[in-house]
């Protein structure tokens, strides 16, 4: 009996893992839009404009040898920032996955796409 007091002394839930979760009487619901957010000034993007599509398909990202190369360490933290979000956002999976196969040597094209999803 004791737990169960202690538990509704905390109220209600409203993040758990980065998700934002909102309680009504039509249910509960479930999203990211704090993490999304937060990414978003972590990597300095709250100015950028939405984009309706992550990549194209058919759009081509190879390892860019001559590209000018960026930081592997910002790199890899916005990809798996990005790869935590994937699992909620399956129209970024694409793009995501693709990116995250160059994260031994990034290039600024990788940086682009990575930050165009």
């Amino acid at each position: 009996m004791q737990g169960e007091f202690e538990m509704s002394m905390m109220g209600e839930l409203s993040f758990f893992l980065g998700l934002q979760v909102k309680q009504s009487k039509e249910g509960i619901f479930v999203c990211q839009t704090k993490y999304c957010n937060d990414i978003l000034k972590k990597f300095e993007m709250k100015a950028c404009k939405a984009s309706a599509t992550p990549m194209s398909t058919n759009c081509y990202l190879d390892s860019d040898e001559a590209g000018p190369e960026v930081d592997q360490t910002k790199y890899r933290g916005l990809i798996g920032s990005l790869l935590y979000l994937k699992t909620s956002r399956p129209d970024i999976m694409f793009v995501v996955c693709h990116c995250a196969r160059f994260q031994s040597c990034p290039k600024e094209s990788h940086l682009k796409a990575a930050k165009k999803s």
